[in-house]
């Protein structure tokens, strides 16, 4: 069975590691900024929402790229980005209905699951993330997660 990046934002204390352990990984910098994974903290609401892509099936980000630089990793089942074939139109930022690719210094970057072996659940000391097989986050709860980083990513976007 397929593995997925698995959430509980319940389980979520906002120590923000993740994002600082994804930043290191993926750009060799301890700058939040940089993180393929990003927590919204809504102190008002006592809420900690890990926010990462959730490598859609149908992947909108895919459909809408003019240069096919998404493509789908057949081991991971992650859409990564072609860096040779990206021309950072940020087309795909825009056709992500959660937020979830950001255009930094003209490039897109997404969670790209570290090819099989995410370093932020390794670090996430309370649970919050998971990688294990689908079957492990029930569909119910994988989409009540979904339906609230699309509320998020709306909001965000005004």
């Amino acid at each position: 069975m397929a593995k997925a990046l698995a959430i509980d934002h319940e389980k979520c204390t906002s120590c923000r590691l993740c994002e600082l352990v994804c930043a290191q990984r993926n750009a060799g910098s301890f700058r939040p900024s940089y993180a393929r994974i990003r927590v919204e903290i809504r102190a008002g609401e006592a809420l900690y929402f890990p926010m990462t892509c959730i490598q859609c099936e149908d992947a909108p980000c895919m459909e809408a790229c003019p240069t096919e630089a998404l493509v789908r990793d057949a081991q991971t089942n992650a859409v990564v980005v072609v860096e040779e074939l990206c021309e950072e139109c940020g087309i795909c930022e825009s056709a992500c209905p959660y937020g979830a690719i950001r255009c930094v210094d003209g490039k897109p970057i997404k969670c790209e699951l570290c090819g099989g072996d995410p370093e932020c659940v390794r670090f996430c000391a309370s649970g919050a993330l998971s990688y294990d097989s689908q079957g492990q986050w029930p569909a119910a709860v994988r989409q009540a997660y979904i339906d609230r980083l699309g509320e998020l990513a709306k909001e965000a976007r005004g």
